[in-house]
């Protein structure tokens, strides 16, 4: 049979006194999980700016590679012609012409990609808005 003593230490509180508790460790679970998540948050910042960093540092280094490949592009066309200064403005003419294809291509990209709004989501949002108008006008008959 059970006793006093086994009824767990809640019991003894009423009800108000249980819901202020309740609310009281509420409270401190959210403070506590929005700290671990400010934290959390934080590490991976600090993370993502090591990341961002790197790749610029990778960058750099590509650009420079790709200013040593040019010049030895641009070394080997004047072993070929009689000025190295013709062997420089054809590849300046190849990689201009390469920049402008690549600057059409993303430009008709952007075209394509604008509005930047959802529009098929937009549209389906406002069928949804009269379908619930026309059940509402439905059930109120």
């Amino acid at each position: 049979m059970a006793t006093i003593s086994d009824r767990p230490p809640q019991a003894d509180h009423s009800v108000p006194e249980l819901l202020k508790q309740l609310s009281e460790q509420t409270q401190t679970l959210v403070r506590q999980e929005l700290e671990l998540a400010k934290a959390e948050m934080t590490e991976k910042g600090k993370k993502a700016g090591v990341g961002a960093g790197l790749f610029g540092g990778a960058g750099l280094f590509g650009f420079f590679a790709f200013a040593a490949v040019t010049t030895a592009l641009i070394a080997l066309l004047a072993t070929a012609l009689d000025h190295v200064w013709i062997a420089a403005l054809i590849v300046a003419v190849v990689y201009a012409a390469i920049g402008a294809v690549l600057g059409l291509r993303g430009r008709r990209e952007i075209q394509q990609a604008t509005p930047p709004a959802p529009e098929q989501t937009v549209d389906s949002v406002k069928e949804d808005v009269e379908w619930a108008k026309t059940q509402a006008r439905s059930a109120g008959r």
